[in-house]
């Protein structure tokens, strides 16, 4: 695109005043287009009209040949037609140039029938302009088979030409004009159709371009919905499970430890703000900055592995037992692989909250190992329970979805089921250069 700017932008002067000249060509063969498009008619009939003025004409009007152009022994070479015999050859010549566009091969042999017929007679008239104006418009609106026939018709008549004014010229000189013509008009016709071939194949890769980046938006849409999705569901499903086991534990604190009560209603309190927050931030990247970053709301930073001390401490406020220990170099990890383990951290203790329930213990482990990170969460299940807890019916649901998903993205594996009565979820991720952050 930046050669076309800096062309464009080329003062008319720098072009030697060409420019605008360029320019309202361009426009008024625009408005030709439209036109002719409109009223298809209208051009054929001025392309008959403007023939017959500029070579039907002047042979009317000199029927007696006394002012005829052209050497002497050229004009009598031929015979002198009446008016009535010049102005029905010059109709057979002109009049099937108004189909010259919608049947150019019936065009052209009508138009090149009389023209034999008018030399087998030896009668030269101007109007003879027709055949190769016939031949342009195949040459440019018929089909390319036809054109072998087309030039083989065209050279015989070109020869009979020749030989009919070998009286007064060469046959070669004569061959060699007539032929020269015949090939300029062939390849103009050619010239003119492959390039508005070009220009029509240009209009639709331009046309598919369009359709393909619509695509690429929507693809790119549908994936930021689907990772803001996955988001929405880590945050408020974790929150949402320790603000409800902490409000059913608050109800039955309330009566025998009302202080217990009120310390649950202060989790729940600090719970909720929390997911307040993280949402406000994950809404925030959906919303138009219209007024600029500055007038946007606030927005806190991802959750990374010093978060985790959090999340335990609000899940062991909710009635978990959570044992967490890390080994390797954690805290060199980047911030997409911390966001990564953060939120299958989150899930699976979600997960665990929901089936295992209060008085399970949970042991949390985060190693890093050469170019290998691990997450294991294994839970021992309900303390009454002689089986581990039950795993999602019939479908595996957003949680283990969306935690497959983030190991993938490192070119990891994930593996969650039961351990014993309680359950256990490892995820692996591939800290080498392949990943990406989130």
């Amino acid at each position: 695109m930046t050669p076309l700017t800096s062309e464009a932008a080329v003062p008319a002067e720098d072009m030697g005043g060409i420019g605008p000249l360029v320019a309202r060509l361009s426009r008024a063969g625009q408005r030709l287009r439209q036109a002719d498009r409109t009223n298809p008619w209208v051009l054929d009939t001025t392309v008959v009209v403007l023939v017959f003025l500029m070579f039907c004409m002047p042979d009317l009007l000199h029927t007696d040949g006394g002012d005829a152009d052209g050497p002497h022994r050229f004009r009598v070479a031929f015979i002198q037609l009446s008016f009535a015999g010049m102005f029905v050859l010059q109709a057979g010549l002109v009049v099937p140039l108004l189909w010259r566009r919608r049947k150019p091969a019936v065009a052209f042999g009508a138009i090149a029938a009389v023209f034999v017929l008018q030399w087998s007679l030896n009668a030269a008239l101007r109007a003879d302009i027709a055949l190769f104006i016939a031949l342009y418009s195949l040459a440019l609106h018929g089909q390319l088979r036809q054109l072998p026939w087309a030039c083989g018709i065209m050279a015989g008549a070109m020869l009979l030409v020749a030989l009919r004014a070998s009286v007064a010229v060469s046959v070669w000189d004569a061959l060699f004009f007539l032929l020269s013509t015949a090939t300029a008009a062939l390849a103009l016709g050619l010239m003119v159709r492959i390039r508005r071939a070009q220009l029509a194949g240009l209009r639709d890769r331009a046309a598919r371009l369009e359709i393909e980046r619509d695509q690429r938006s929507r693809l790119a849409a549908a994936a930021e919905r689907a990772r803001v999705a996955r988001e929405m569901h880590d945050i408020v499903g974790h929150n949402l499970s320790v603000i409800i086991t902490l409000a059913d534990a608050g109800v039955y604190a309330t009566a025998i430890a009302p202080e217990r009560g009120r310390e649950a209603l202060h989790i729940i309190g600090d719970t909720g703000r929390q997911a307040l927050g993280e949402l406000r931030r994950v809404l925030g990247i959906l919303r138009e900055a219209a007024g600029g970053p500055e007038n946007g709301p606030e927005l806190s930073p991802q959750p990374g592995l010093t978060d985790i001390n959090a999340l335990c401490a609000g899940v062991r406020a909710a009635g978990l037992e959570v044992v967490y220990r890390t080994a390797g170099a954690v805290e060199a990890l980047d911030s997409g692989v911390q966001l990564a383990t953060y939120r299958i951290v989150q899930e699976a203790l979600t997960n665990t909250l929901k089936h295992a329930g209060t008085g399970s213990r949970v042991n949390l482990a985060i190693i890093v190992k050469d170019t290998q990170l691990t997450v294991s969460v294994k839970d021992t299940g309900p303390p009454e329970a002689t089986s581990h807890h039950p795993a999602p019916a019939n479908e595996e649901g957003h949680g283990l979805a969306g935690m497959r998903e983030r190991t993938a993205l490192y070119d990891g594996s994930l593996s969650a089921g039961p351990t014993g009565s309680g359950w256990t979820v490892e995820a692996t991720l591939n800290l080498s250069p392949i990943g990406g952050s989130q």
